[in-house]
């Protein structure tokens, strides 16, 4: 499963990147705004900064601003994926867009229903939202694998961007339903290295370490 990172802060990505544990980055205009930067300046930084994809998303509710911005933030890299909403008028630039050679994210996924729409549009990325729909009481890993056997049954090409990724867990269980992608905050990816027995098995190896009163440097 692919790893991409959920945001725009520079540092967090480096740190990861460097681990080889960036596969591409996810922005929308809520982590934009976070990063208190312009869109155009921070996303070129991070596309410099790896070699996957780097999702930058449209703010235009009608097909043709969609396809006019999307077309704008292409011009910033070529591992721009353009990320369009999964309205009827998200779906009708998304199939423009790919027409045209361009990796685009359809976003805002909440059904298999609209998977399916999306991969038809010839959808790079679909992404399901997990963590809100667990947030109503739904199973979002139902959903990814609703996906997943529908995709696999007619051999859409469209890659399974899991999103709204709230722990490690969400993780895990997505790679066993068998995402192609999930995108998570960085401290959800680095909160997959923890386990309690780790820690105390670690804390008793320091503890009889100390006892032998040696060193190996």
């Amino acid at each position: 499963m692919k790893f991409f990172v959920d945001t725009a802060d520079i540092d967090a990505i480096r740190e990861l990147n460097d681990l080889g544990m960036v596969d591409g980055v996810t922005t929308n205009p809520s982590i934009i705004m976070k990063s208190g930067r312009d869109i155009k300046e921070v996303t070129k930084e991070i596309c410099d900064l790896v070699d996957g994809p780097v999702s930058s998303e449209t703010v235009a509710l009608d097909a043709d601003g969609m396809i006019a911005e999307g077309l704008e933030l292409k011009k910033i890299a070529e591992n721009i994926a353009i990320k369009v909403p999964l309205t009827w008028d998200g779906l009708k630039a998304c199939k423009t867009l790919t027409d045209a050679g361009h990796m685009v994210n359809v976003t805002l996924c909440f059904s298999a229903n609209q998977a399916l729409l999306a991969a038809k549009a010839g959808a790079t990325f679909i992404s399901p939202f997990i963590g809100r729909l667990d947030d109503l009481n739904l199973d979002g890993m139902e959903l990814i694998a609703d996906i997943r056997e529908i995709y696999d049954n007619y051999g859409f090409e469209t890659q399974i961007l899991a999103a709204s990724i709230r722990s490690a867990n969400h993780m895990s269980e997505a790679a066993k339903i068998g995402a192609d992608v999930a995108t998570a905050p960085p401290a959800v990816i680095k909160a997959m290295a923890n386990h309690v027995l780790t820690d105390k098995g670690l804390d008793a190896f320091m503890s009889d370490w100390a006892k032998t009163g040696q060193k190996i440097i």
